[in-house]
């Protein structure tokens, strides 16, 4: 999965070349490069897959502004924790700002982790908060782990999911939801993509750079907003198009077909839950 997140990273370079970006990424364009993903491939012949590229490469740019300024909102209302889950490429450790006393914690496996590691020790890169890297498999027990690496689950915390539910069977995304729940103290909020049930593309490992490929079934469950008030979450959802508008990238075209609320998520813990799901 993380050679997705190498993917996300050439996206983001190139919306940082962008005179008018919506963000500036400045490691971005180093992660594609050592993934094999810079400089970017000639488009598609076919009309159809670059259409659906672009749509990709679209969406993952305004869940990227999306989940920035949730961040900063959070950050702002005093919240210095922060958890990535599936964190990938992210680079905000590094490109925000932060208040002081801010931990970031960096949850993926090893691969990814250490793949990155070795490209920011090239750039020199160096953190704008305490960032933590906590290396463990989302099907194992990452809260244990979370919380070995200095997790307070008594304060609130900002917990972002970006580009993560799409790959997780119903269940699976049910038991992260009551996790984080568990984890999470009044007050703490949260930044989710989430996506719809069908047909997805991805980027995948063994695709011509930059390209879409590898088709899987998503498993999203329906009515977001319902099922995060089911663990004590008041969540508010927006498609990538209003969000899209609001940022000064409307989408011209018409939708193809009726849009579903629900692509980008924000939420807030009204309160705590009584047991920890492991």
């Amino acid at each position: 999965m993380w050679a997705t997140a190498v993917g996300v990273a050439r996206v983001r370079a190139l919306e940082t070349e962008r005179e008018n970006a919506l963000f500036r990424d400045p490691l971005a364009q180093a992660f594609a490069t050592a993934g094999g993903l810079w400089p970017s491939s000639p488009p598609p012949d076919d009309e159809a897959a670059r259409r659906r590229r672009l749509a990709v490469s679209f969406s993952i740019v305004i869940r990227t502004k999306f989940l920035d300024d949730l961040l900063q909102q959070a950050s702002a209302s005093g919240i210095r924790q922060v958890v990535l889950l599936g964190a990938g490429m992210d680079s905000r450790a590094f490109r925000m700002d932060w208040p002081e006393g801010t931990r970031l914690f960096e949850v993926d496996t090893a691969a990814p982790l250490d793949f990155k590691a070795s490209v920011l020790r090239q750039e020199r890169a160096v953190a704008r908060c305490e960032r933590i890297t906590v290396a463990v498999d989302l099907r194992e027990d990452w809260p244990g782990a979370l919380a070995a690496a200095g997790h307070d689950p008594a304060v609130p915390i900002v917990w972002i999911a970006e580009g993560l539910l799409i790959y997780l069977p119903e269940d699976a995304v049910e038991l992260l939801l009551a996790r984080i729940g568990a984890q999470s103290a009044a007050g703490s909020r949260m930044g989710l993509t989430w996506g719809s049930r069908g047909v997805i593309e991805r980027f995948g490992a063994d695709a011509a750079p930059g390209s879409a490929a590898s088709l899987w079934v998503s498993e999203m469950p329906d009515d977001p907003v319902g099922r995060l008030a089911g663990h004590g979450w008041e969540a508010d959802s927006y498609t990538l198009r209003e969000r899209a508008a609001a940022y000064g990238r409307p989408i011209s075209t018409p939708p193809q077909r009726e849009e579903r609320p629900g692509a980008l998520i924000s939420a807030v813990r009204r309160q705590r839950a009584s047991r920890f799901p492991r």
